[in-house]
C-alpha cells in the first residue's frame, strides 16, 4: 500500500478512525482526525497549540468550549445531502467536548496557530458553494473555511465529484513558496463514496517523478499530498466526496497546473 494512503482504522478510545499528524505524515502543518460516535457518546479533544476547525460531515450534537455551549449543532445525514456543513472553529489553548445526539461523524483539522482568532460557529449560510469545470470535469464544490472566512492557516473546502467525472484537474500542484505565482500548501483527501463499496482513483506526481503513486481509494480513505500533482477520478457508477485540508506556511491557494495538460482547461 501506498505510504500516501491511509485506510480507516477501528475506532480507538476517542472515536478517531483516522488519526494523522504532522509527526506521522512527515511534514509540518496539517493534523487531520475523523471521530465517528454512537448517540449519547461523549468525548473532549484538546487543541494544544492548534487551531482546530471541527466539520460536522453526518449527525447531530451538542459542542461545548471553553467559551462556547451549542445544542442540537448538524442537520445532515450524509455528505452526499449536498447541504453545506455546520462547523465549529476554536484557537489554539482551548478544547472541544462533542456529545453525540445521532450516530455522528466530524473531521477535526487542525494547523499550527498563534491564537489571533476568537472561537465561532461556521453555519451553512457561512460557506460559499459553486460549480467548477464543464463536462466530464465538472464537479461541486463547497467552501467551509476558504476565502469566505478566516483563519491563521487553515483551508478547508469539501467536493462532490460525480460518476464518470474528474476532479482536481487538470493536474495542479501548490508546493512551491513562490508567492504570487504559486503557494506551498499540504494537503489531504478524506474520501467517501456512494454507494460505499465503491471505490476511486488519485495519482500523487512530481514532475521528476521522485513521487508518483497511483491510489485505489476506499470508502473513508485518506490520501496524503505533501507536493506534487494530484488528480482524482470517480468511476461510473459512484459518487465520490472528499474533504480536503490545506495549510502551509501562508494562508493562499495560488495553484500551478501541469503544463502538459493544461491545455485541457485552454481550448
Amino acid at each position: 500500500m501506498s505510504y500516501l494512503h491511509r485506510k480507516p482504522q477501528l475506532a480507538d478510545s476517542l472515536g478517531r478512525i483516522q488519526h494523522i499528524t504532522p509527526e506521522n505524515a512527515n511534514w509540518q502543518y496539517v493534523g487531520f482526525e475523523v471521530v465517528v460516535l454512537a448517540p449519547g457518546e461523549s468525548h473532549c479533544y484538546q487543541t494544544g497549540q492548534q487551531e482546530l476547525c471541527a466539520v460536522i460531515l453526518s449527525g447531530q450534537a451538542d459542542l461545548v468550549s471553553s467559551t462556547l455551549s451549542l445544542k442540537n449543532i448538524g442537520d445532515r445525514t450524509s455528505v452526499f445531502e449536498q447541504k453545506a456543513p455546520y462547523a465549529l472553529y476554536l484557537p489554539p489553548g482551548d478544547w472541544l467536548e462533542m456529545t453525540a445526539l445521532t450516530n455522528l461523524e466530524v473531521a477535526l483539522c487542525k494547523a499550527p496557530a498563534k491564537g489571533e482568532l476568537q472561537a465561532r460557529l461556521i453555519k451553512p449560510s457561512d460557506c460559499v458553494s459553486e460549480t467548477r469545470g464543464q463536462g466530464t470535469n465538472e464537479r461541486q464544490i463547497c467552501n467551509i473555511l476558504f476565502g469566505n472566512l478566516p483563519a491563521e492557516r487553515l483551508l478547508i473546502t469539501e467536493v462532490i465529484t460525480p460518476a464518470g467525472h474528474w476532479s482536481s484537474y487538470p493536474p495542479h500542484k501548490h508546493d512551491t513558496d513562490a508567492l504570487p505565482s504559486e503557494s506551498a500548501l499540504e494537503e489531504t483527501y478524506y474520501h467517501k463514496l456512494n454507494p460505499q463499496q465503491g471505490f476511486a482513483f488519485q495519482r500523487v506526481y512530481t514532475d521528476d517523478r521522485r513521487i508518483d503513486e497511483t491510489i485505489c481509494v476506499e470508502h473513508n480513505s485518506v490520501v496524503l499530498v505533501p507536493e506534487g500533482y494530484h488528480p482524482v477520478g470517480a468511476p461510473h457508477g459512484y459518487q465520490l466526496y472528499y474533504l480536503n485540508v490545506m495549510a502551509g506556511p501562508k494562508r493562499q491557494w495560488v495553484f500551478h497546473n501541469d503544463p502538459q495538460h493544461e491545455w485541457i482547461i485552454k481550448k
